[in-house]
């Protein structure tokens, strides 16, 4: 019996209508056009407005793109693994709250937590459960509403940040594409350099937190870059070494959009051609959980089946690591 592989079969993506540009910015935070573009490469980043809306609401539309491409309804759904920094509540999972609004009647469910890095560990998880023969059909969904927990008054961060959702499905591939080998890592002596003061079960919200402006993402740039400049290059390059890839078996590279240096980084290291970086952070910023599945929903269609993709991704906690897929379709 040949082997069964997890392969991506649709893709949908969505990014809401309003754009935050650097310029606007520049009016809120001592920051301009030119000093944001050339330390991460954004010139604009999208931003979820409406009262009462949070993610799963960013990844409605991208869902139903993906199913209306596959022609295949939501009940046919046996999986949803939403990967999320943003859930919509504490408390029911956003899978459950997503499931319910795109009619996944059939679907069991659940958040998967891996800060910028939950995308590429959901595809992990979700290949399992199809390697396995236990589901046919698995929805990963990458979405996140940074801008619910970014502090605009705040240059380090609110500069960075933007909204979106991807989302891809995975179907059981005998025919040797889909998710051939992945590494994923995490170590977490990260946490002090990025992460939310308040909120979580050390420290719940209360006046004095909400006065303290605890309860937005806090990072330590400098630190941050160090280690993802390192680790998100060196992962992609050992998952090509261990599957004897070099750059000119690639056809593309895609990187998480965190910063484009990082990215730059990332292709230098593994001496894929520098055509082949899937890069959109100029419009887009970090959308963290949906940066991956955005850039694969933006260059569908330059896709042939056969093509040799990395994914690489690096996230806080740290948590980090990179995906080797052979494009089924």
């Amino acid at each position: 019996m040949s082997k069964i592989h997890a392969a991506i079969t649709a893709i949908g993506g969505y990014a809401p209508d309003y754009i935050l540009t650097n310029e606007e910015l520049s009016h809120t935070v001592d920051t301009n056009d030119e000093w944001i573009t050339t330390r991460t490469g954004i010139k604009e980043r999208r931003i979820l407005k409406g009262e009462g809306l949070g993610t799963s609401d960013l990844a409605v539309p991208a869902a139903l793109d993906l199913l209306k491409k596959r022609g295949i309804g939501a009940e046919e759904i046996d999986l949803i693994i939403f990967c999320t920094t943003t859930p919509d509540m504490p408390f029911p999972a956003t899978a459950n709250i997503f499931s319910n609004k795109i009619g996944a009647i059939n679907a069991w469910g659940f958040d998967l937590q891996a800060a910028c890095s939950g995308f590429l560990f959901g595809l992990t998880t979700g290949s399992q459960f199809i390697e396995s023969g236990k589901c046919k059909k698995v929805l990963v969904v990458g979405a996140d509403n940074m801008s619910s927990i970014v502090d605009y008054e705040d240059r380090a961060t609110c500069i960075i940040f933007g909204d979106g959702a991807g989302c891809v499905l995975l179907e059981p591939n005998t025919d040797g594409y889909g998710i051939l080998d992945s590494i994923s890592k995490s170590d977490g002596s990260g946490v002090p350099f990025l992460h939310m003061k308040a909120g979580g079960s050390i420290k719940p919200a209360s006046h004095e937190t909400i006065n303290a402006r605890e309860h937005f993402a806090y990072q330590e740039g400098k630190a941050v870059f160090k280690f993802a400049v390192t680790n998100m290059a060196d992962v992609a390059a050992e998952v090509m070494e261990r599957n004897n890839l070099t750059g000119d078996d690639i056809a593309w590279l895609v990187p998480h959009q965190a910063n484009k240096r990082i990215i730059d980084a990332t292709v230098a290291r593994t001496g894929i051609d520098p055509e082949k970086a899937i890069v959109n952070i100029e419009r887009y910023g970090n959308t963290t959980n949906a940066t991956i599945p955005l850039c694969l929903w933006e260059w569908e269609k330059k896709f042939k089946k056969g093509d040799n993709l990395i994914l690489a991704a690096f996230g806080g906690g740290f948590t980090w690591g990179s995906i080797y897929l052979k494009w089924a379709y």
